[in-house]
């Protein structure tokens, strides 16, 4: 793995990947790191799925910011909560309308008209801009902001690799709708965040070749819009159970199948030849397998940003799971 940075003036944490690399338990995760160091965190989704729910083993979200997690607990430190936001396009449009135009029930009468949700179809643009908005708003609180929580990081599940770079670049979205004025004003300030130090775009792979090569087209695609990239986290990485000399024997197919027949005997399992022969195929395509990661981790090294390693978990992720994986990043320096 690349060495790790240093992430403290970072308050905006971005998280993507591929579509099935667990970017939403990473996203999780991490929120629950950034907890353990004291810090308030808000972490927030915006693809509709109510990822966040299933993951903490709460409630379905609504558009509010709820508490569902404390972080772990260290020596002498007392640590921070997770607080949640599913951010609705239509229910951000809403409140946009509310907040810059004053369109308290007027804006609700539109909603039961169909308005909003025509509005936020016909230009995706600008629904980039209405849930982005919403994450720049929770980002750029600070104390006098009344009757508002501060957060000291807000970590995002965002959209996939393929889309995230398109997803943040809200100013370039919305310069084909408006050339001038509110909406043209906010995405551009939202820019001026996004490309900052405070926010770092982390991007979740596994060690196959599609997911890796995706990363990598979206690193290349961060840095031409100008936009920060921070870590990869390779998720889902095999644990190591074979040593490498039995390793290479496995992958040169001369594992010492007498002992393996021994080892079967000892612990009480008939050691039939098509037992033994199966061992020895699993064993072969378990090489393999390490052989295909090794050469995409180090394809991973190359990429020349920090990376960190986080564990295939036996049982699945759960709400302990996601716990164990925060003290693997916070361990590992990321959160």
């Amino acid at each position: 793995m690349a060495t790790a940075s240093d992430w403290s003036r970072v308050r905006l944490h971005v998280v993507s990947g591929k579509g099935g690399t667990g970017k939403s338990t990473v996203a999780a995760a991490l929120a629950l790191g950034l907890a353990s160091q004291g810090k308030n965190v808000l972490l927030c989704e915006v693809e509709g799925r109510q990822g966040i729910a299933r993951m903490f083993d709460v409630d379905p979200l609504p558009y509010a910011e709820t508490r569902i997690a404390t972080g772990l607990t260290g020596e002498g430190q007392t640590p921070g909560n997770v607080y949640a936001l599913h951010i609705d396009a239509e229910a951000a449009l809403l409140e946009y309308l509310a907040m810059y135009y004053k369109l308290g029930r007027a804006g609700k009468a539109l909603d039961r008209f169909g308005v909003v949700e025509f509005a936020t179809t016909i230009a995706p643009g600008v629904r980039d801009v209405l849930l982005t908005g919403k994450v720049f708003e929770a980002v750029q609180r600070n104390s006098r902001n009344k009757g508002a929580r501060h957060y000291d990081a807000v970590v995002l599940d965002a959209p996939p690799t393929g889309r995230i770079t398109q997803f943040l670049n809200v100013s370039d979205q919305v310069a084909g709708l408006a050339k001038v004025g509110p909406i043209k004003h906010q995405a551009d300030t939202m820019m001026t965040l996004f490309r900052s130090v405070r926010t770092a775009v982390h991007l979740v792979t596994l060690l196959e070749e599609m997911p890796v090569q995706e990363t990598a087209d979206g690193i290349t695609e961060l840095h031409r819009a100008g936009l920060p990239v921070g870590g990869v986290v390779v998720n889902l990485v095999r644990s190591r159970d074979l040593d490498p000399a039995d390793l290479a024997a496995a992958g040169a197919g001369t594992l010492d199948r007498t002992a393996i027949a021994k080892d079967l005997d000892r612990v009480g399992i008939e050691a039939t030849p098509q037992l033994v022969d199966g061992l020895v195929a699993e064993a072969a395509e378990h090489a393999e397998r390490r052989a295909l990661e090794d050469a995409q981790r180090e394809v991973v090294q190359g990429l020349e940003v920090p990376s960190y390693e986080l564990p295939r978990l036996p049982g699945g992720v759960d709400l302990g799971g996601l716990y164990q994986l925060a003290a693997l990043l916070k361990e590992q320096r990321l959160a």
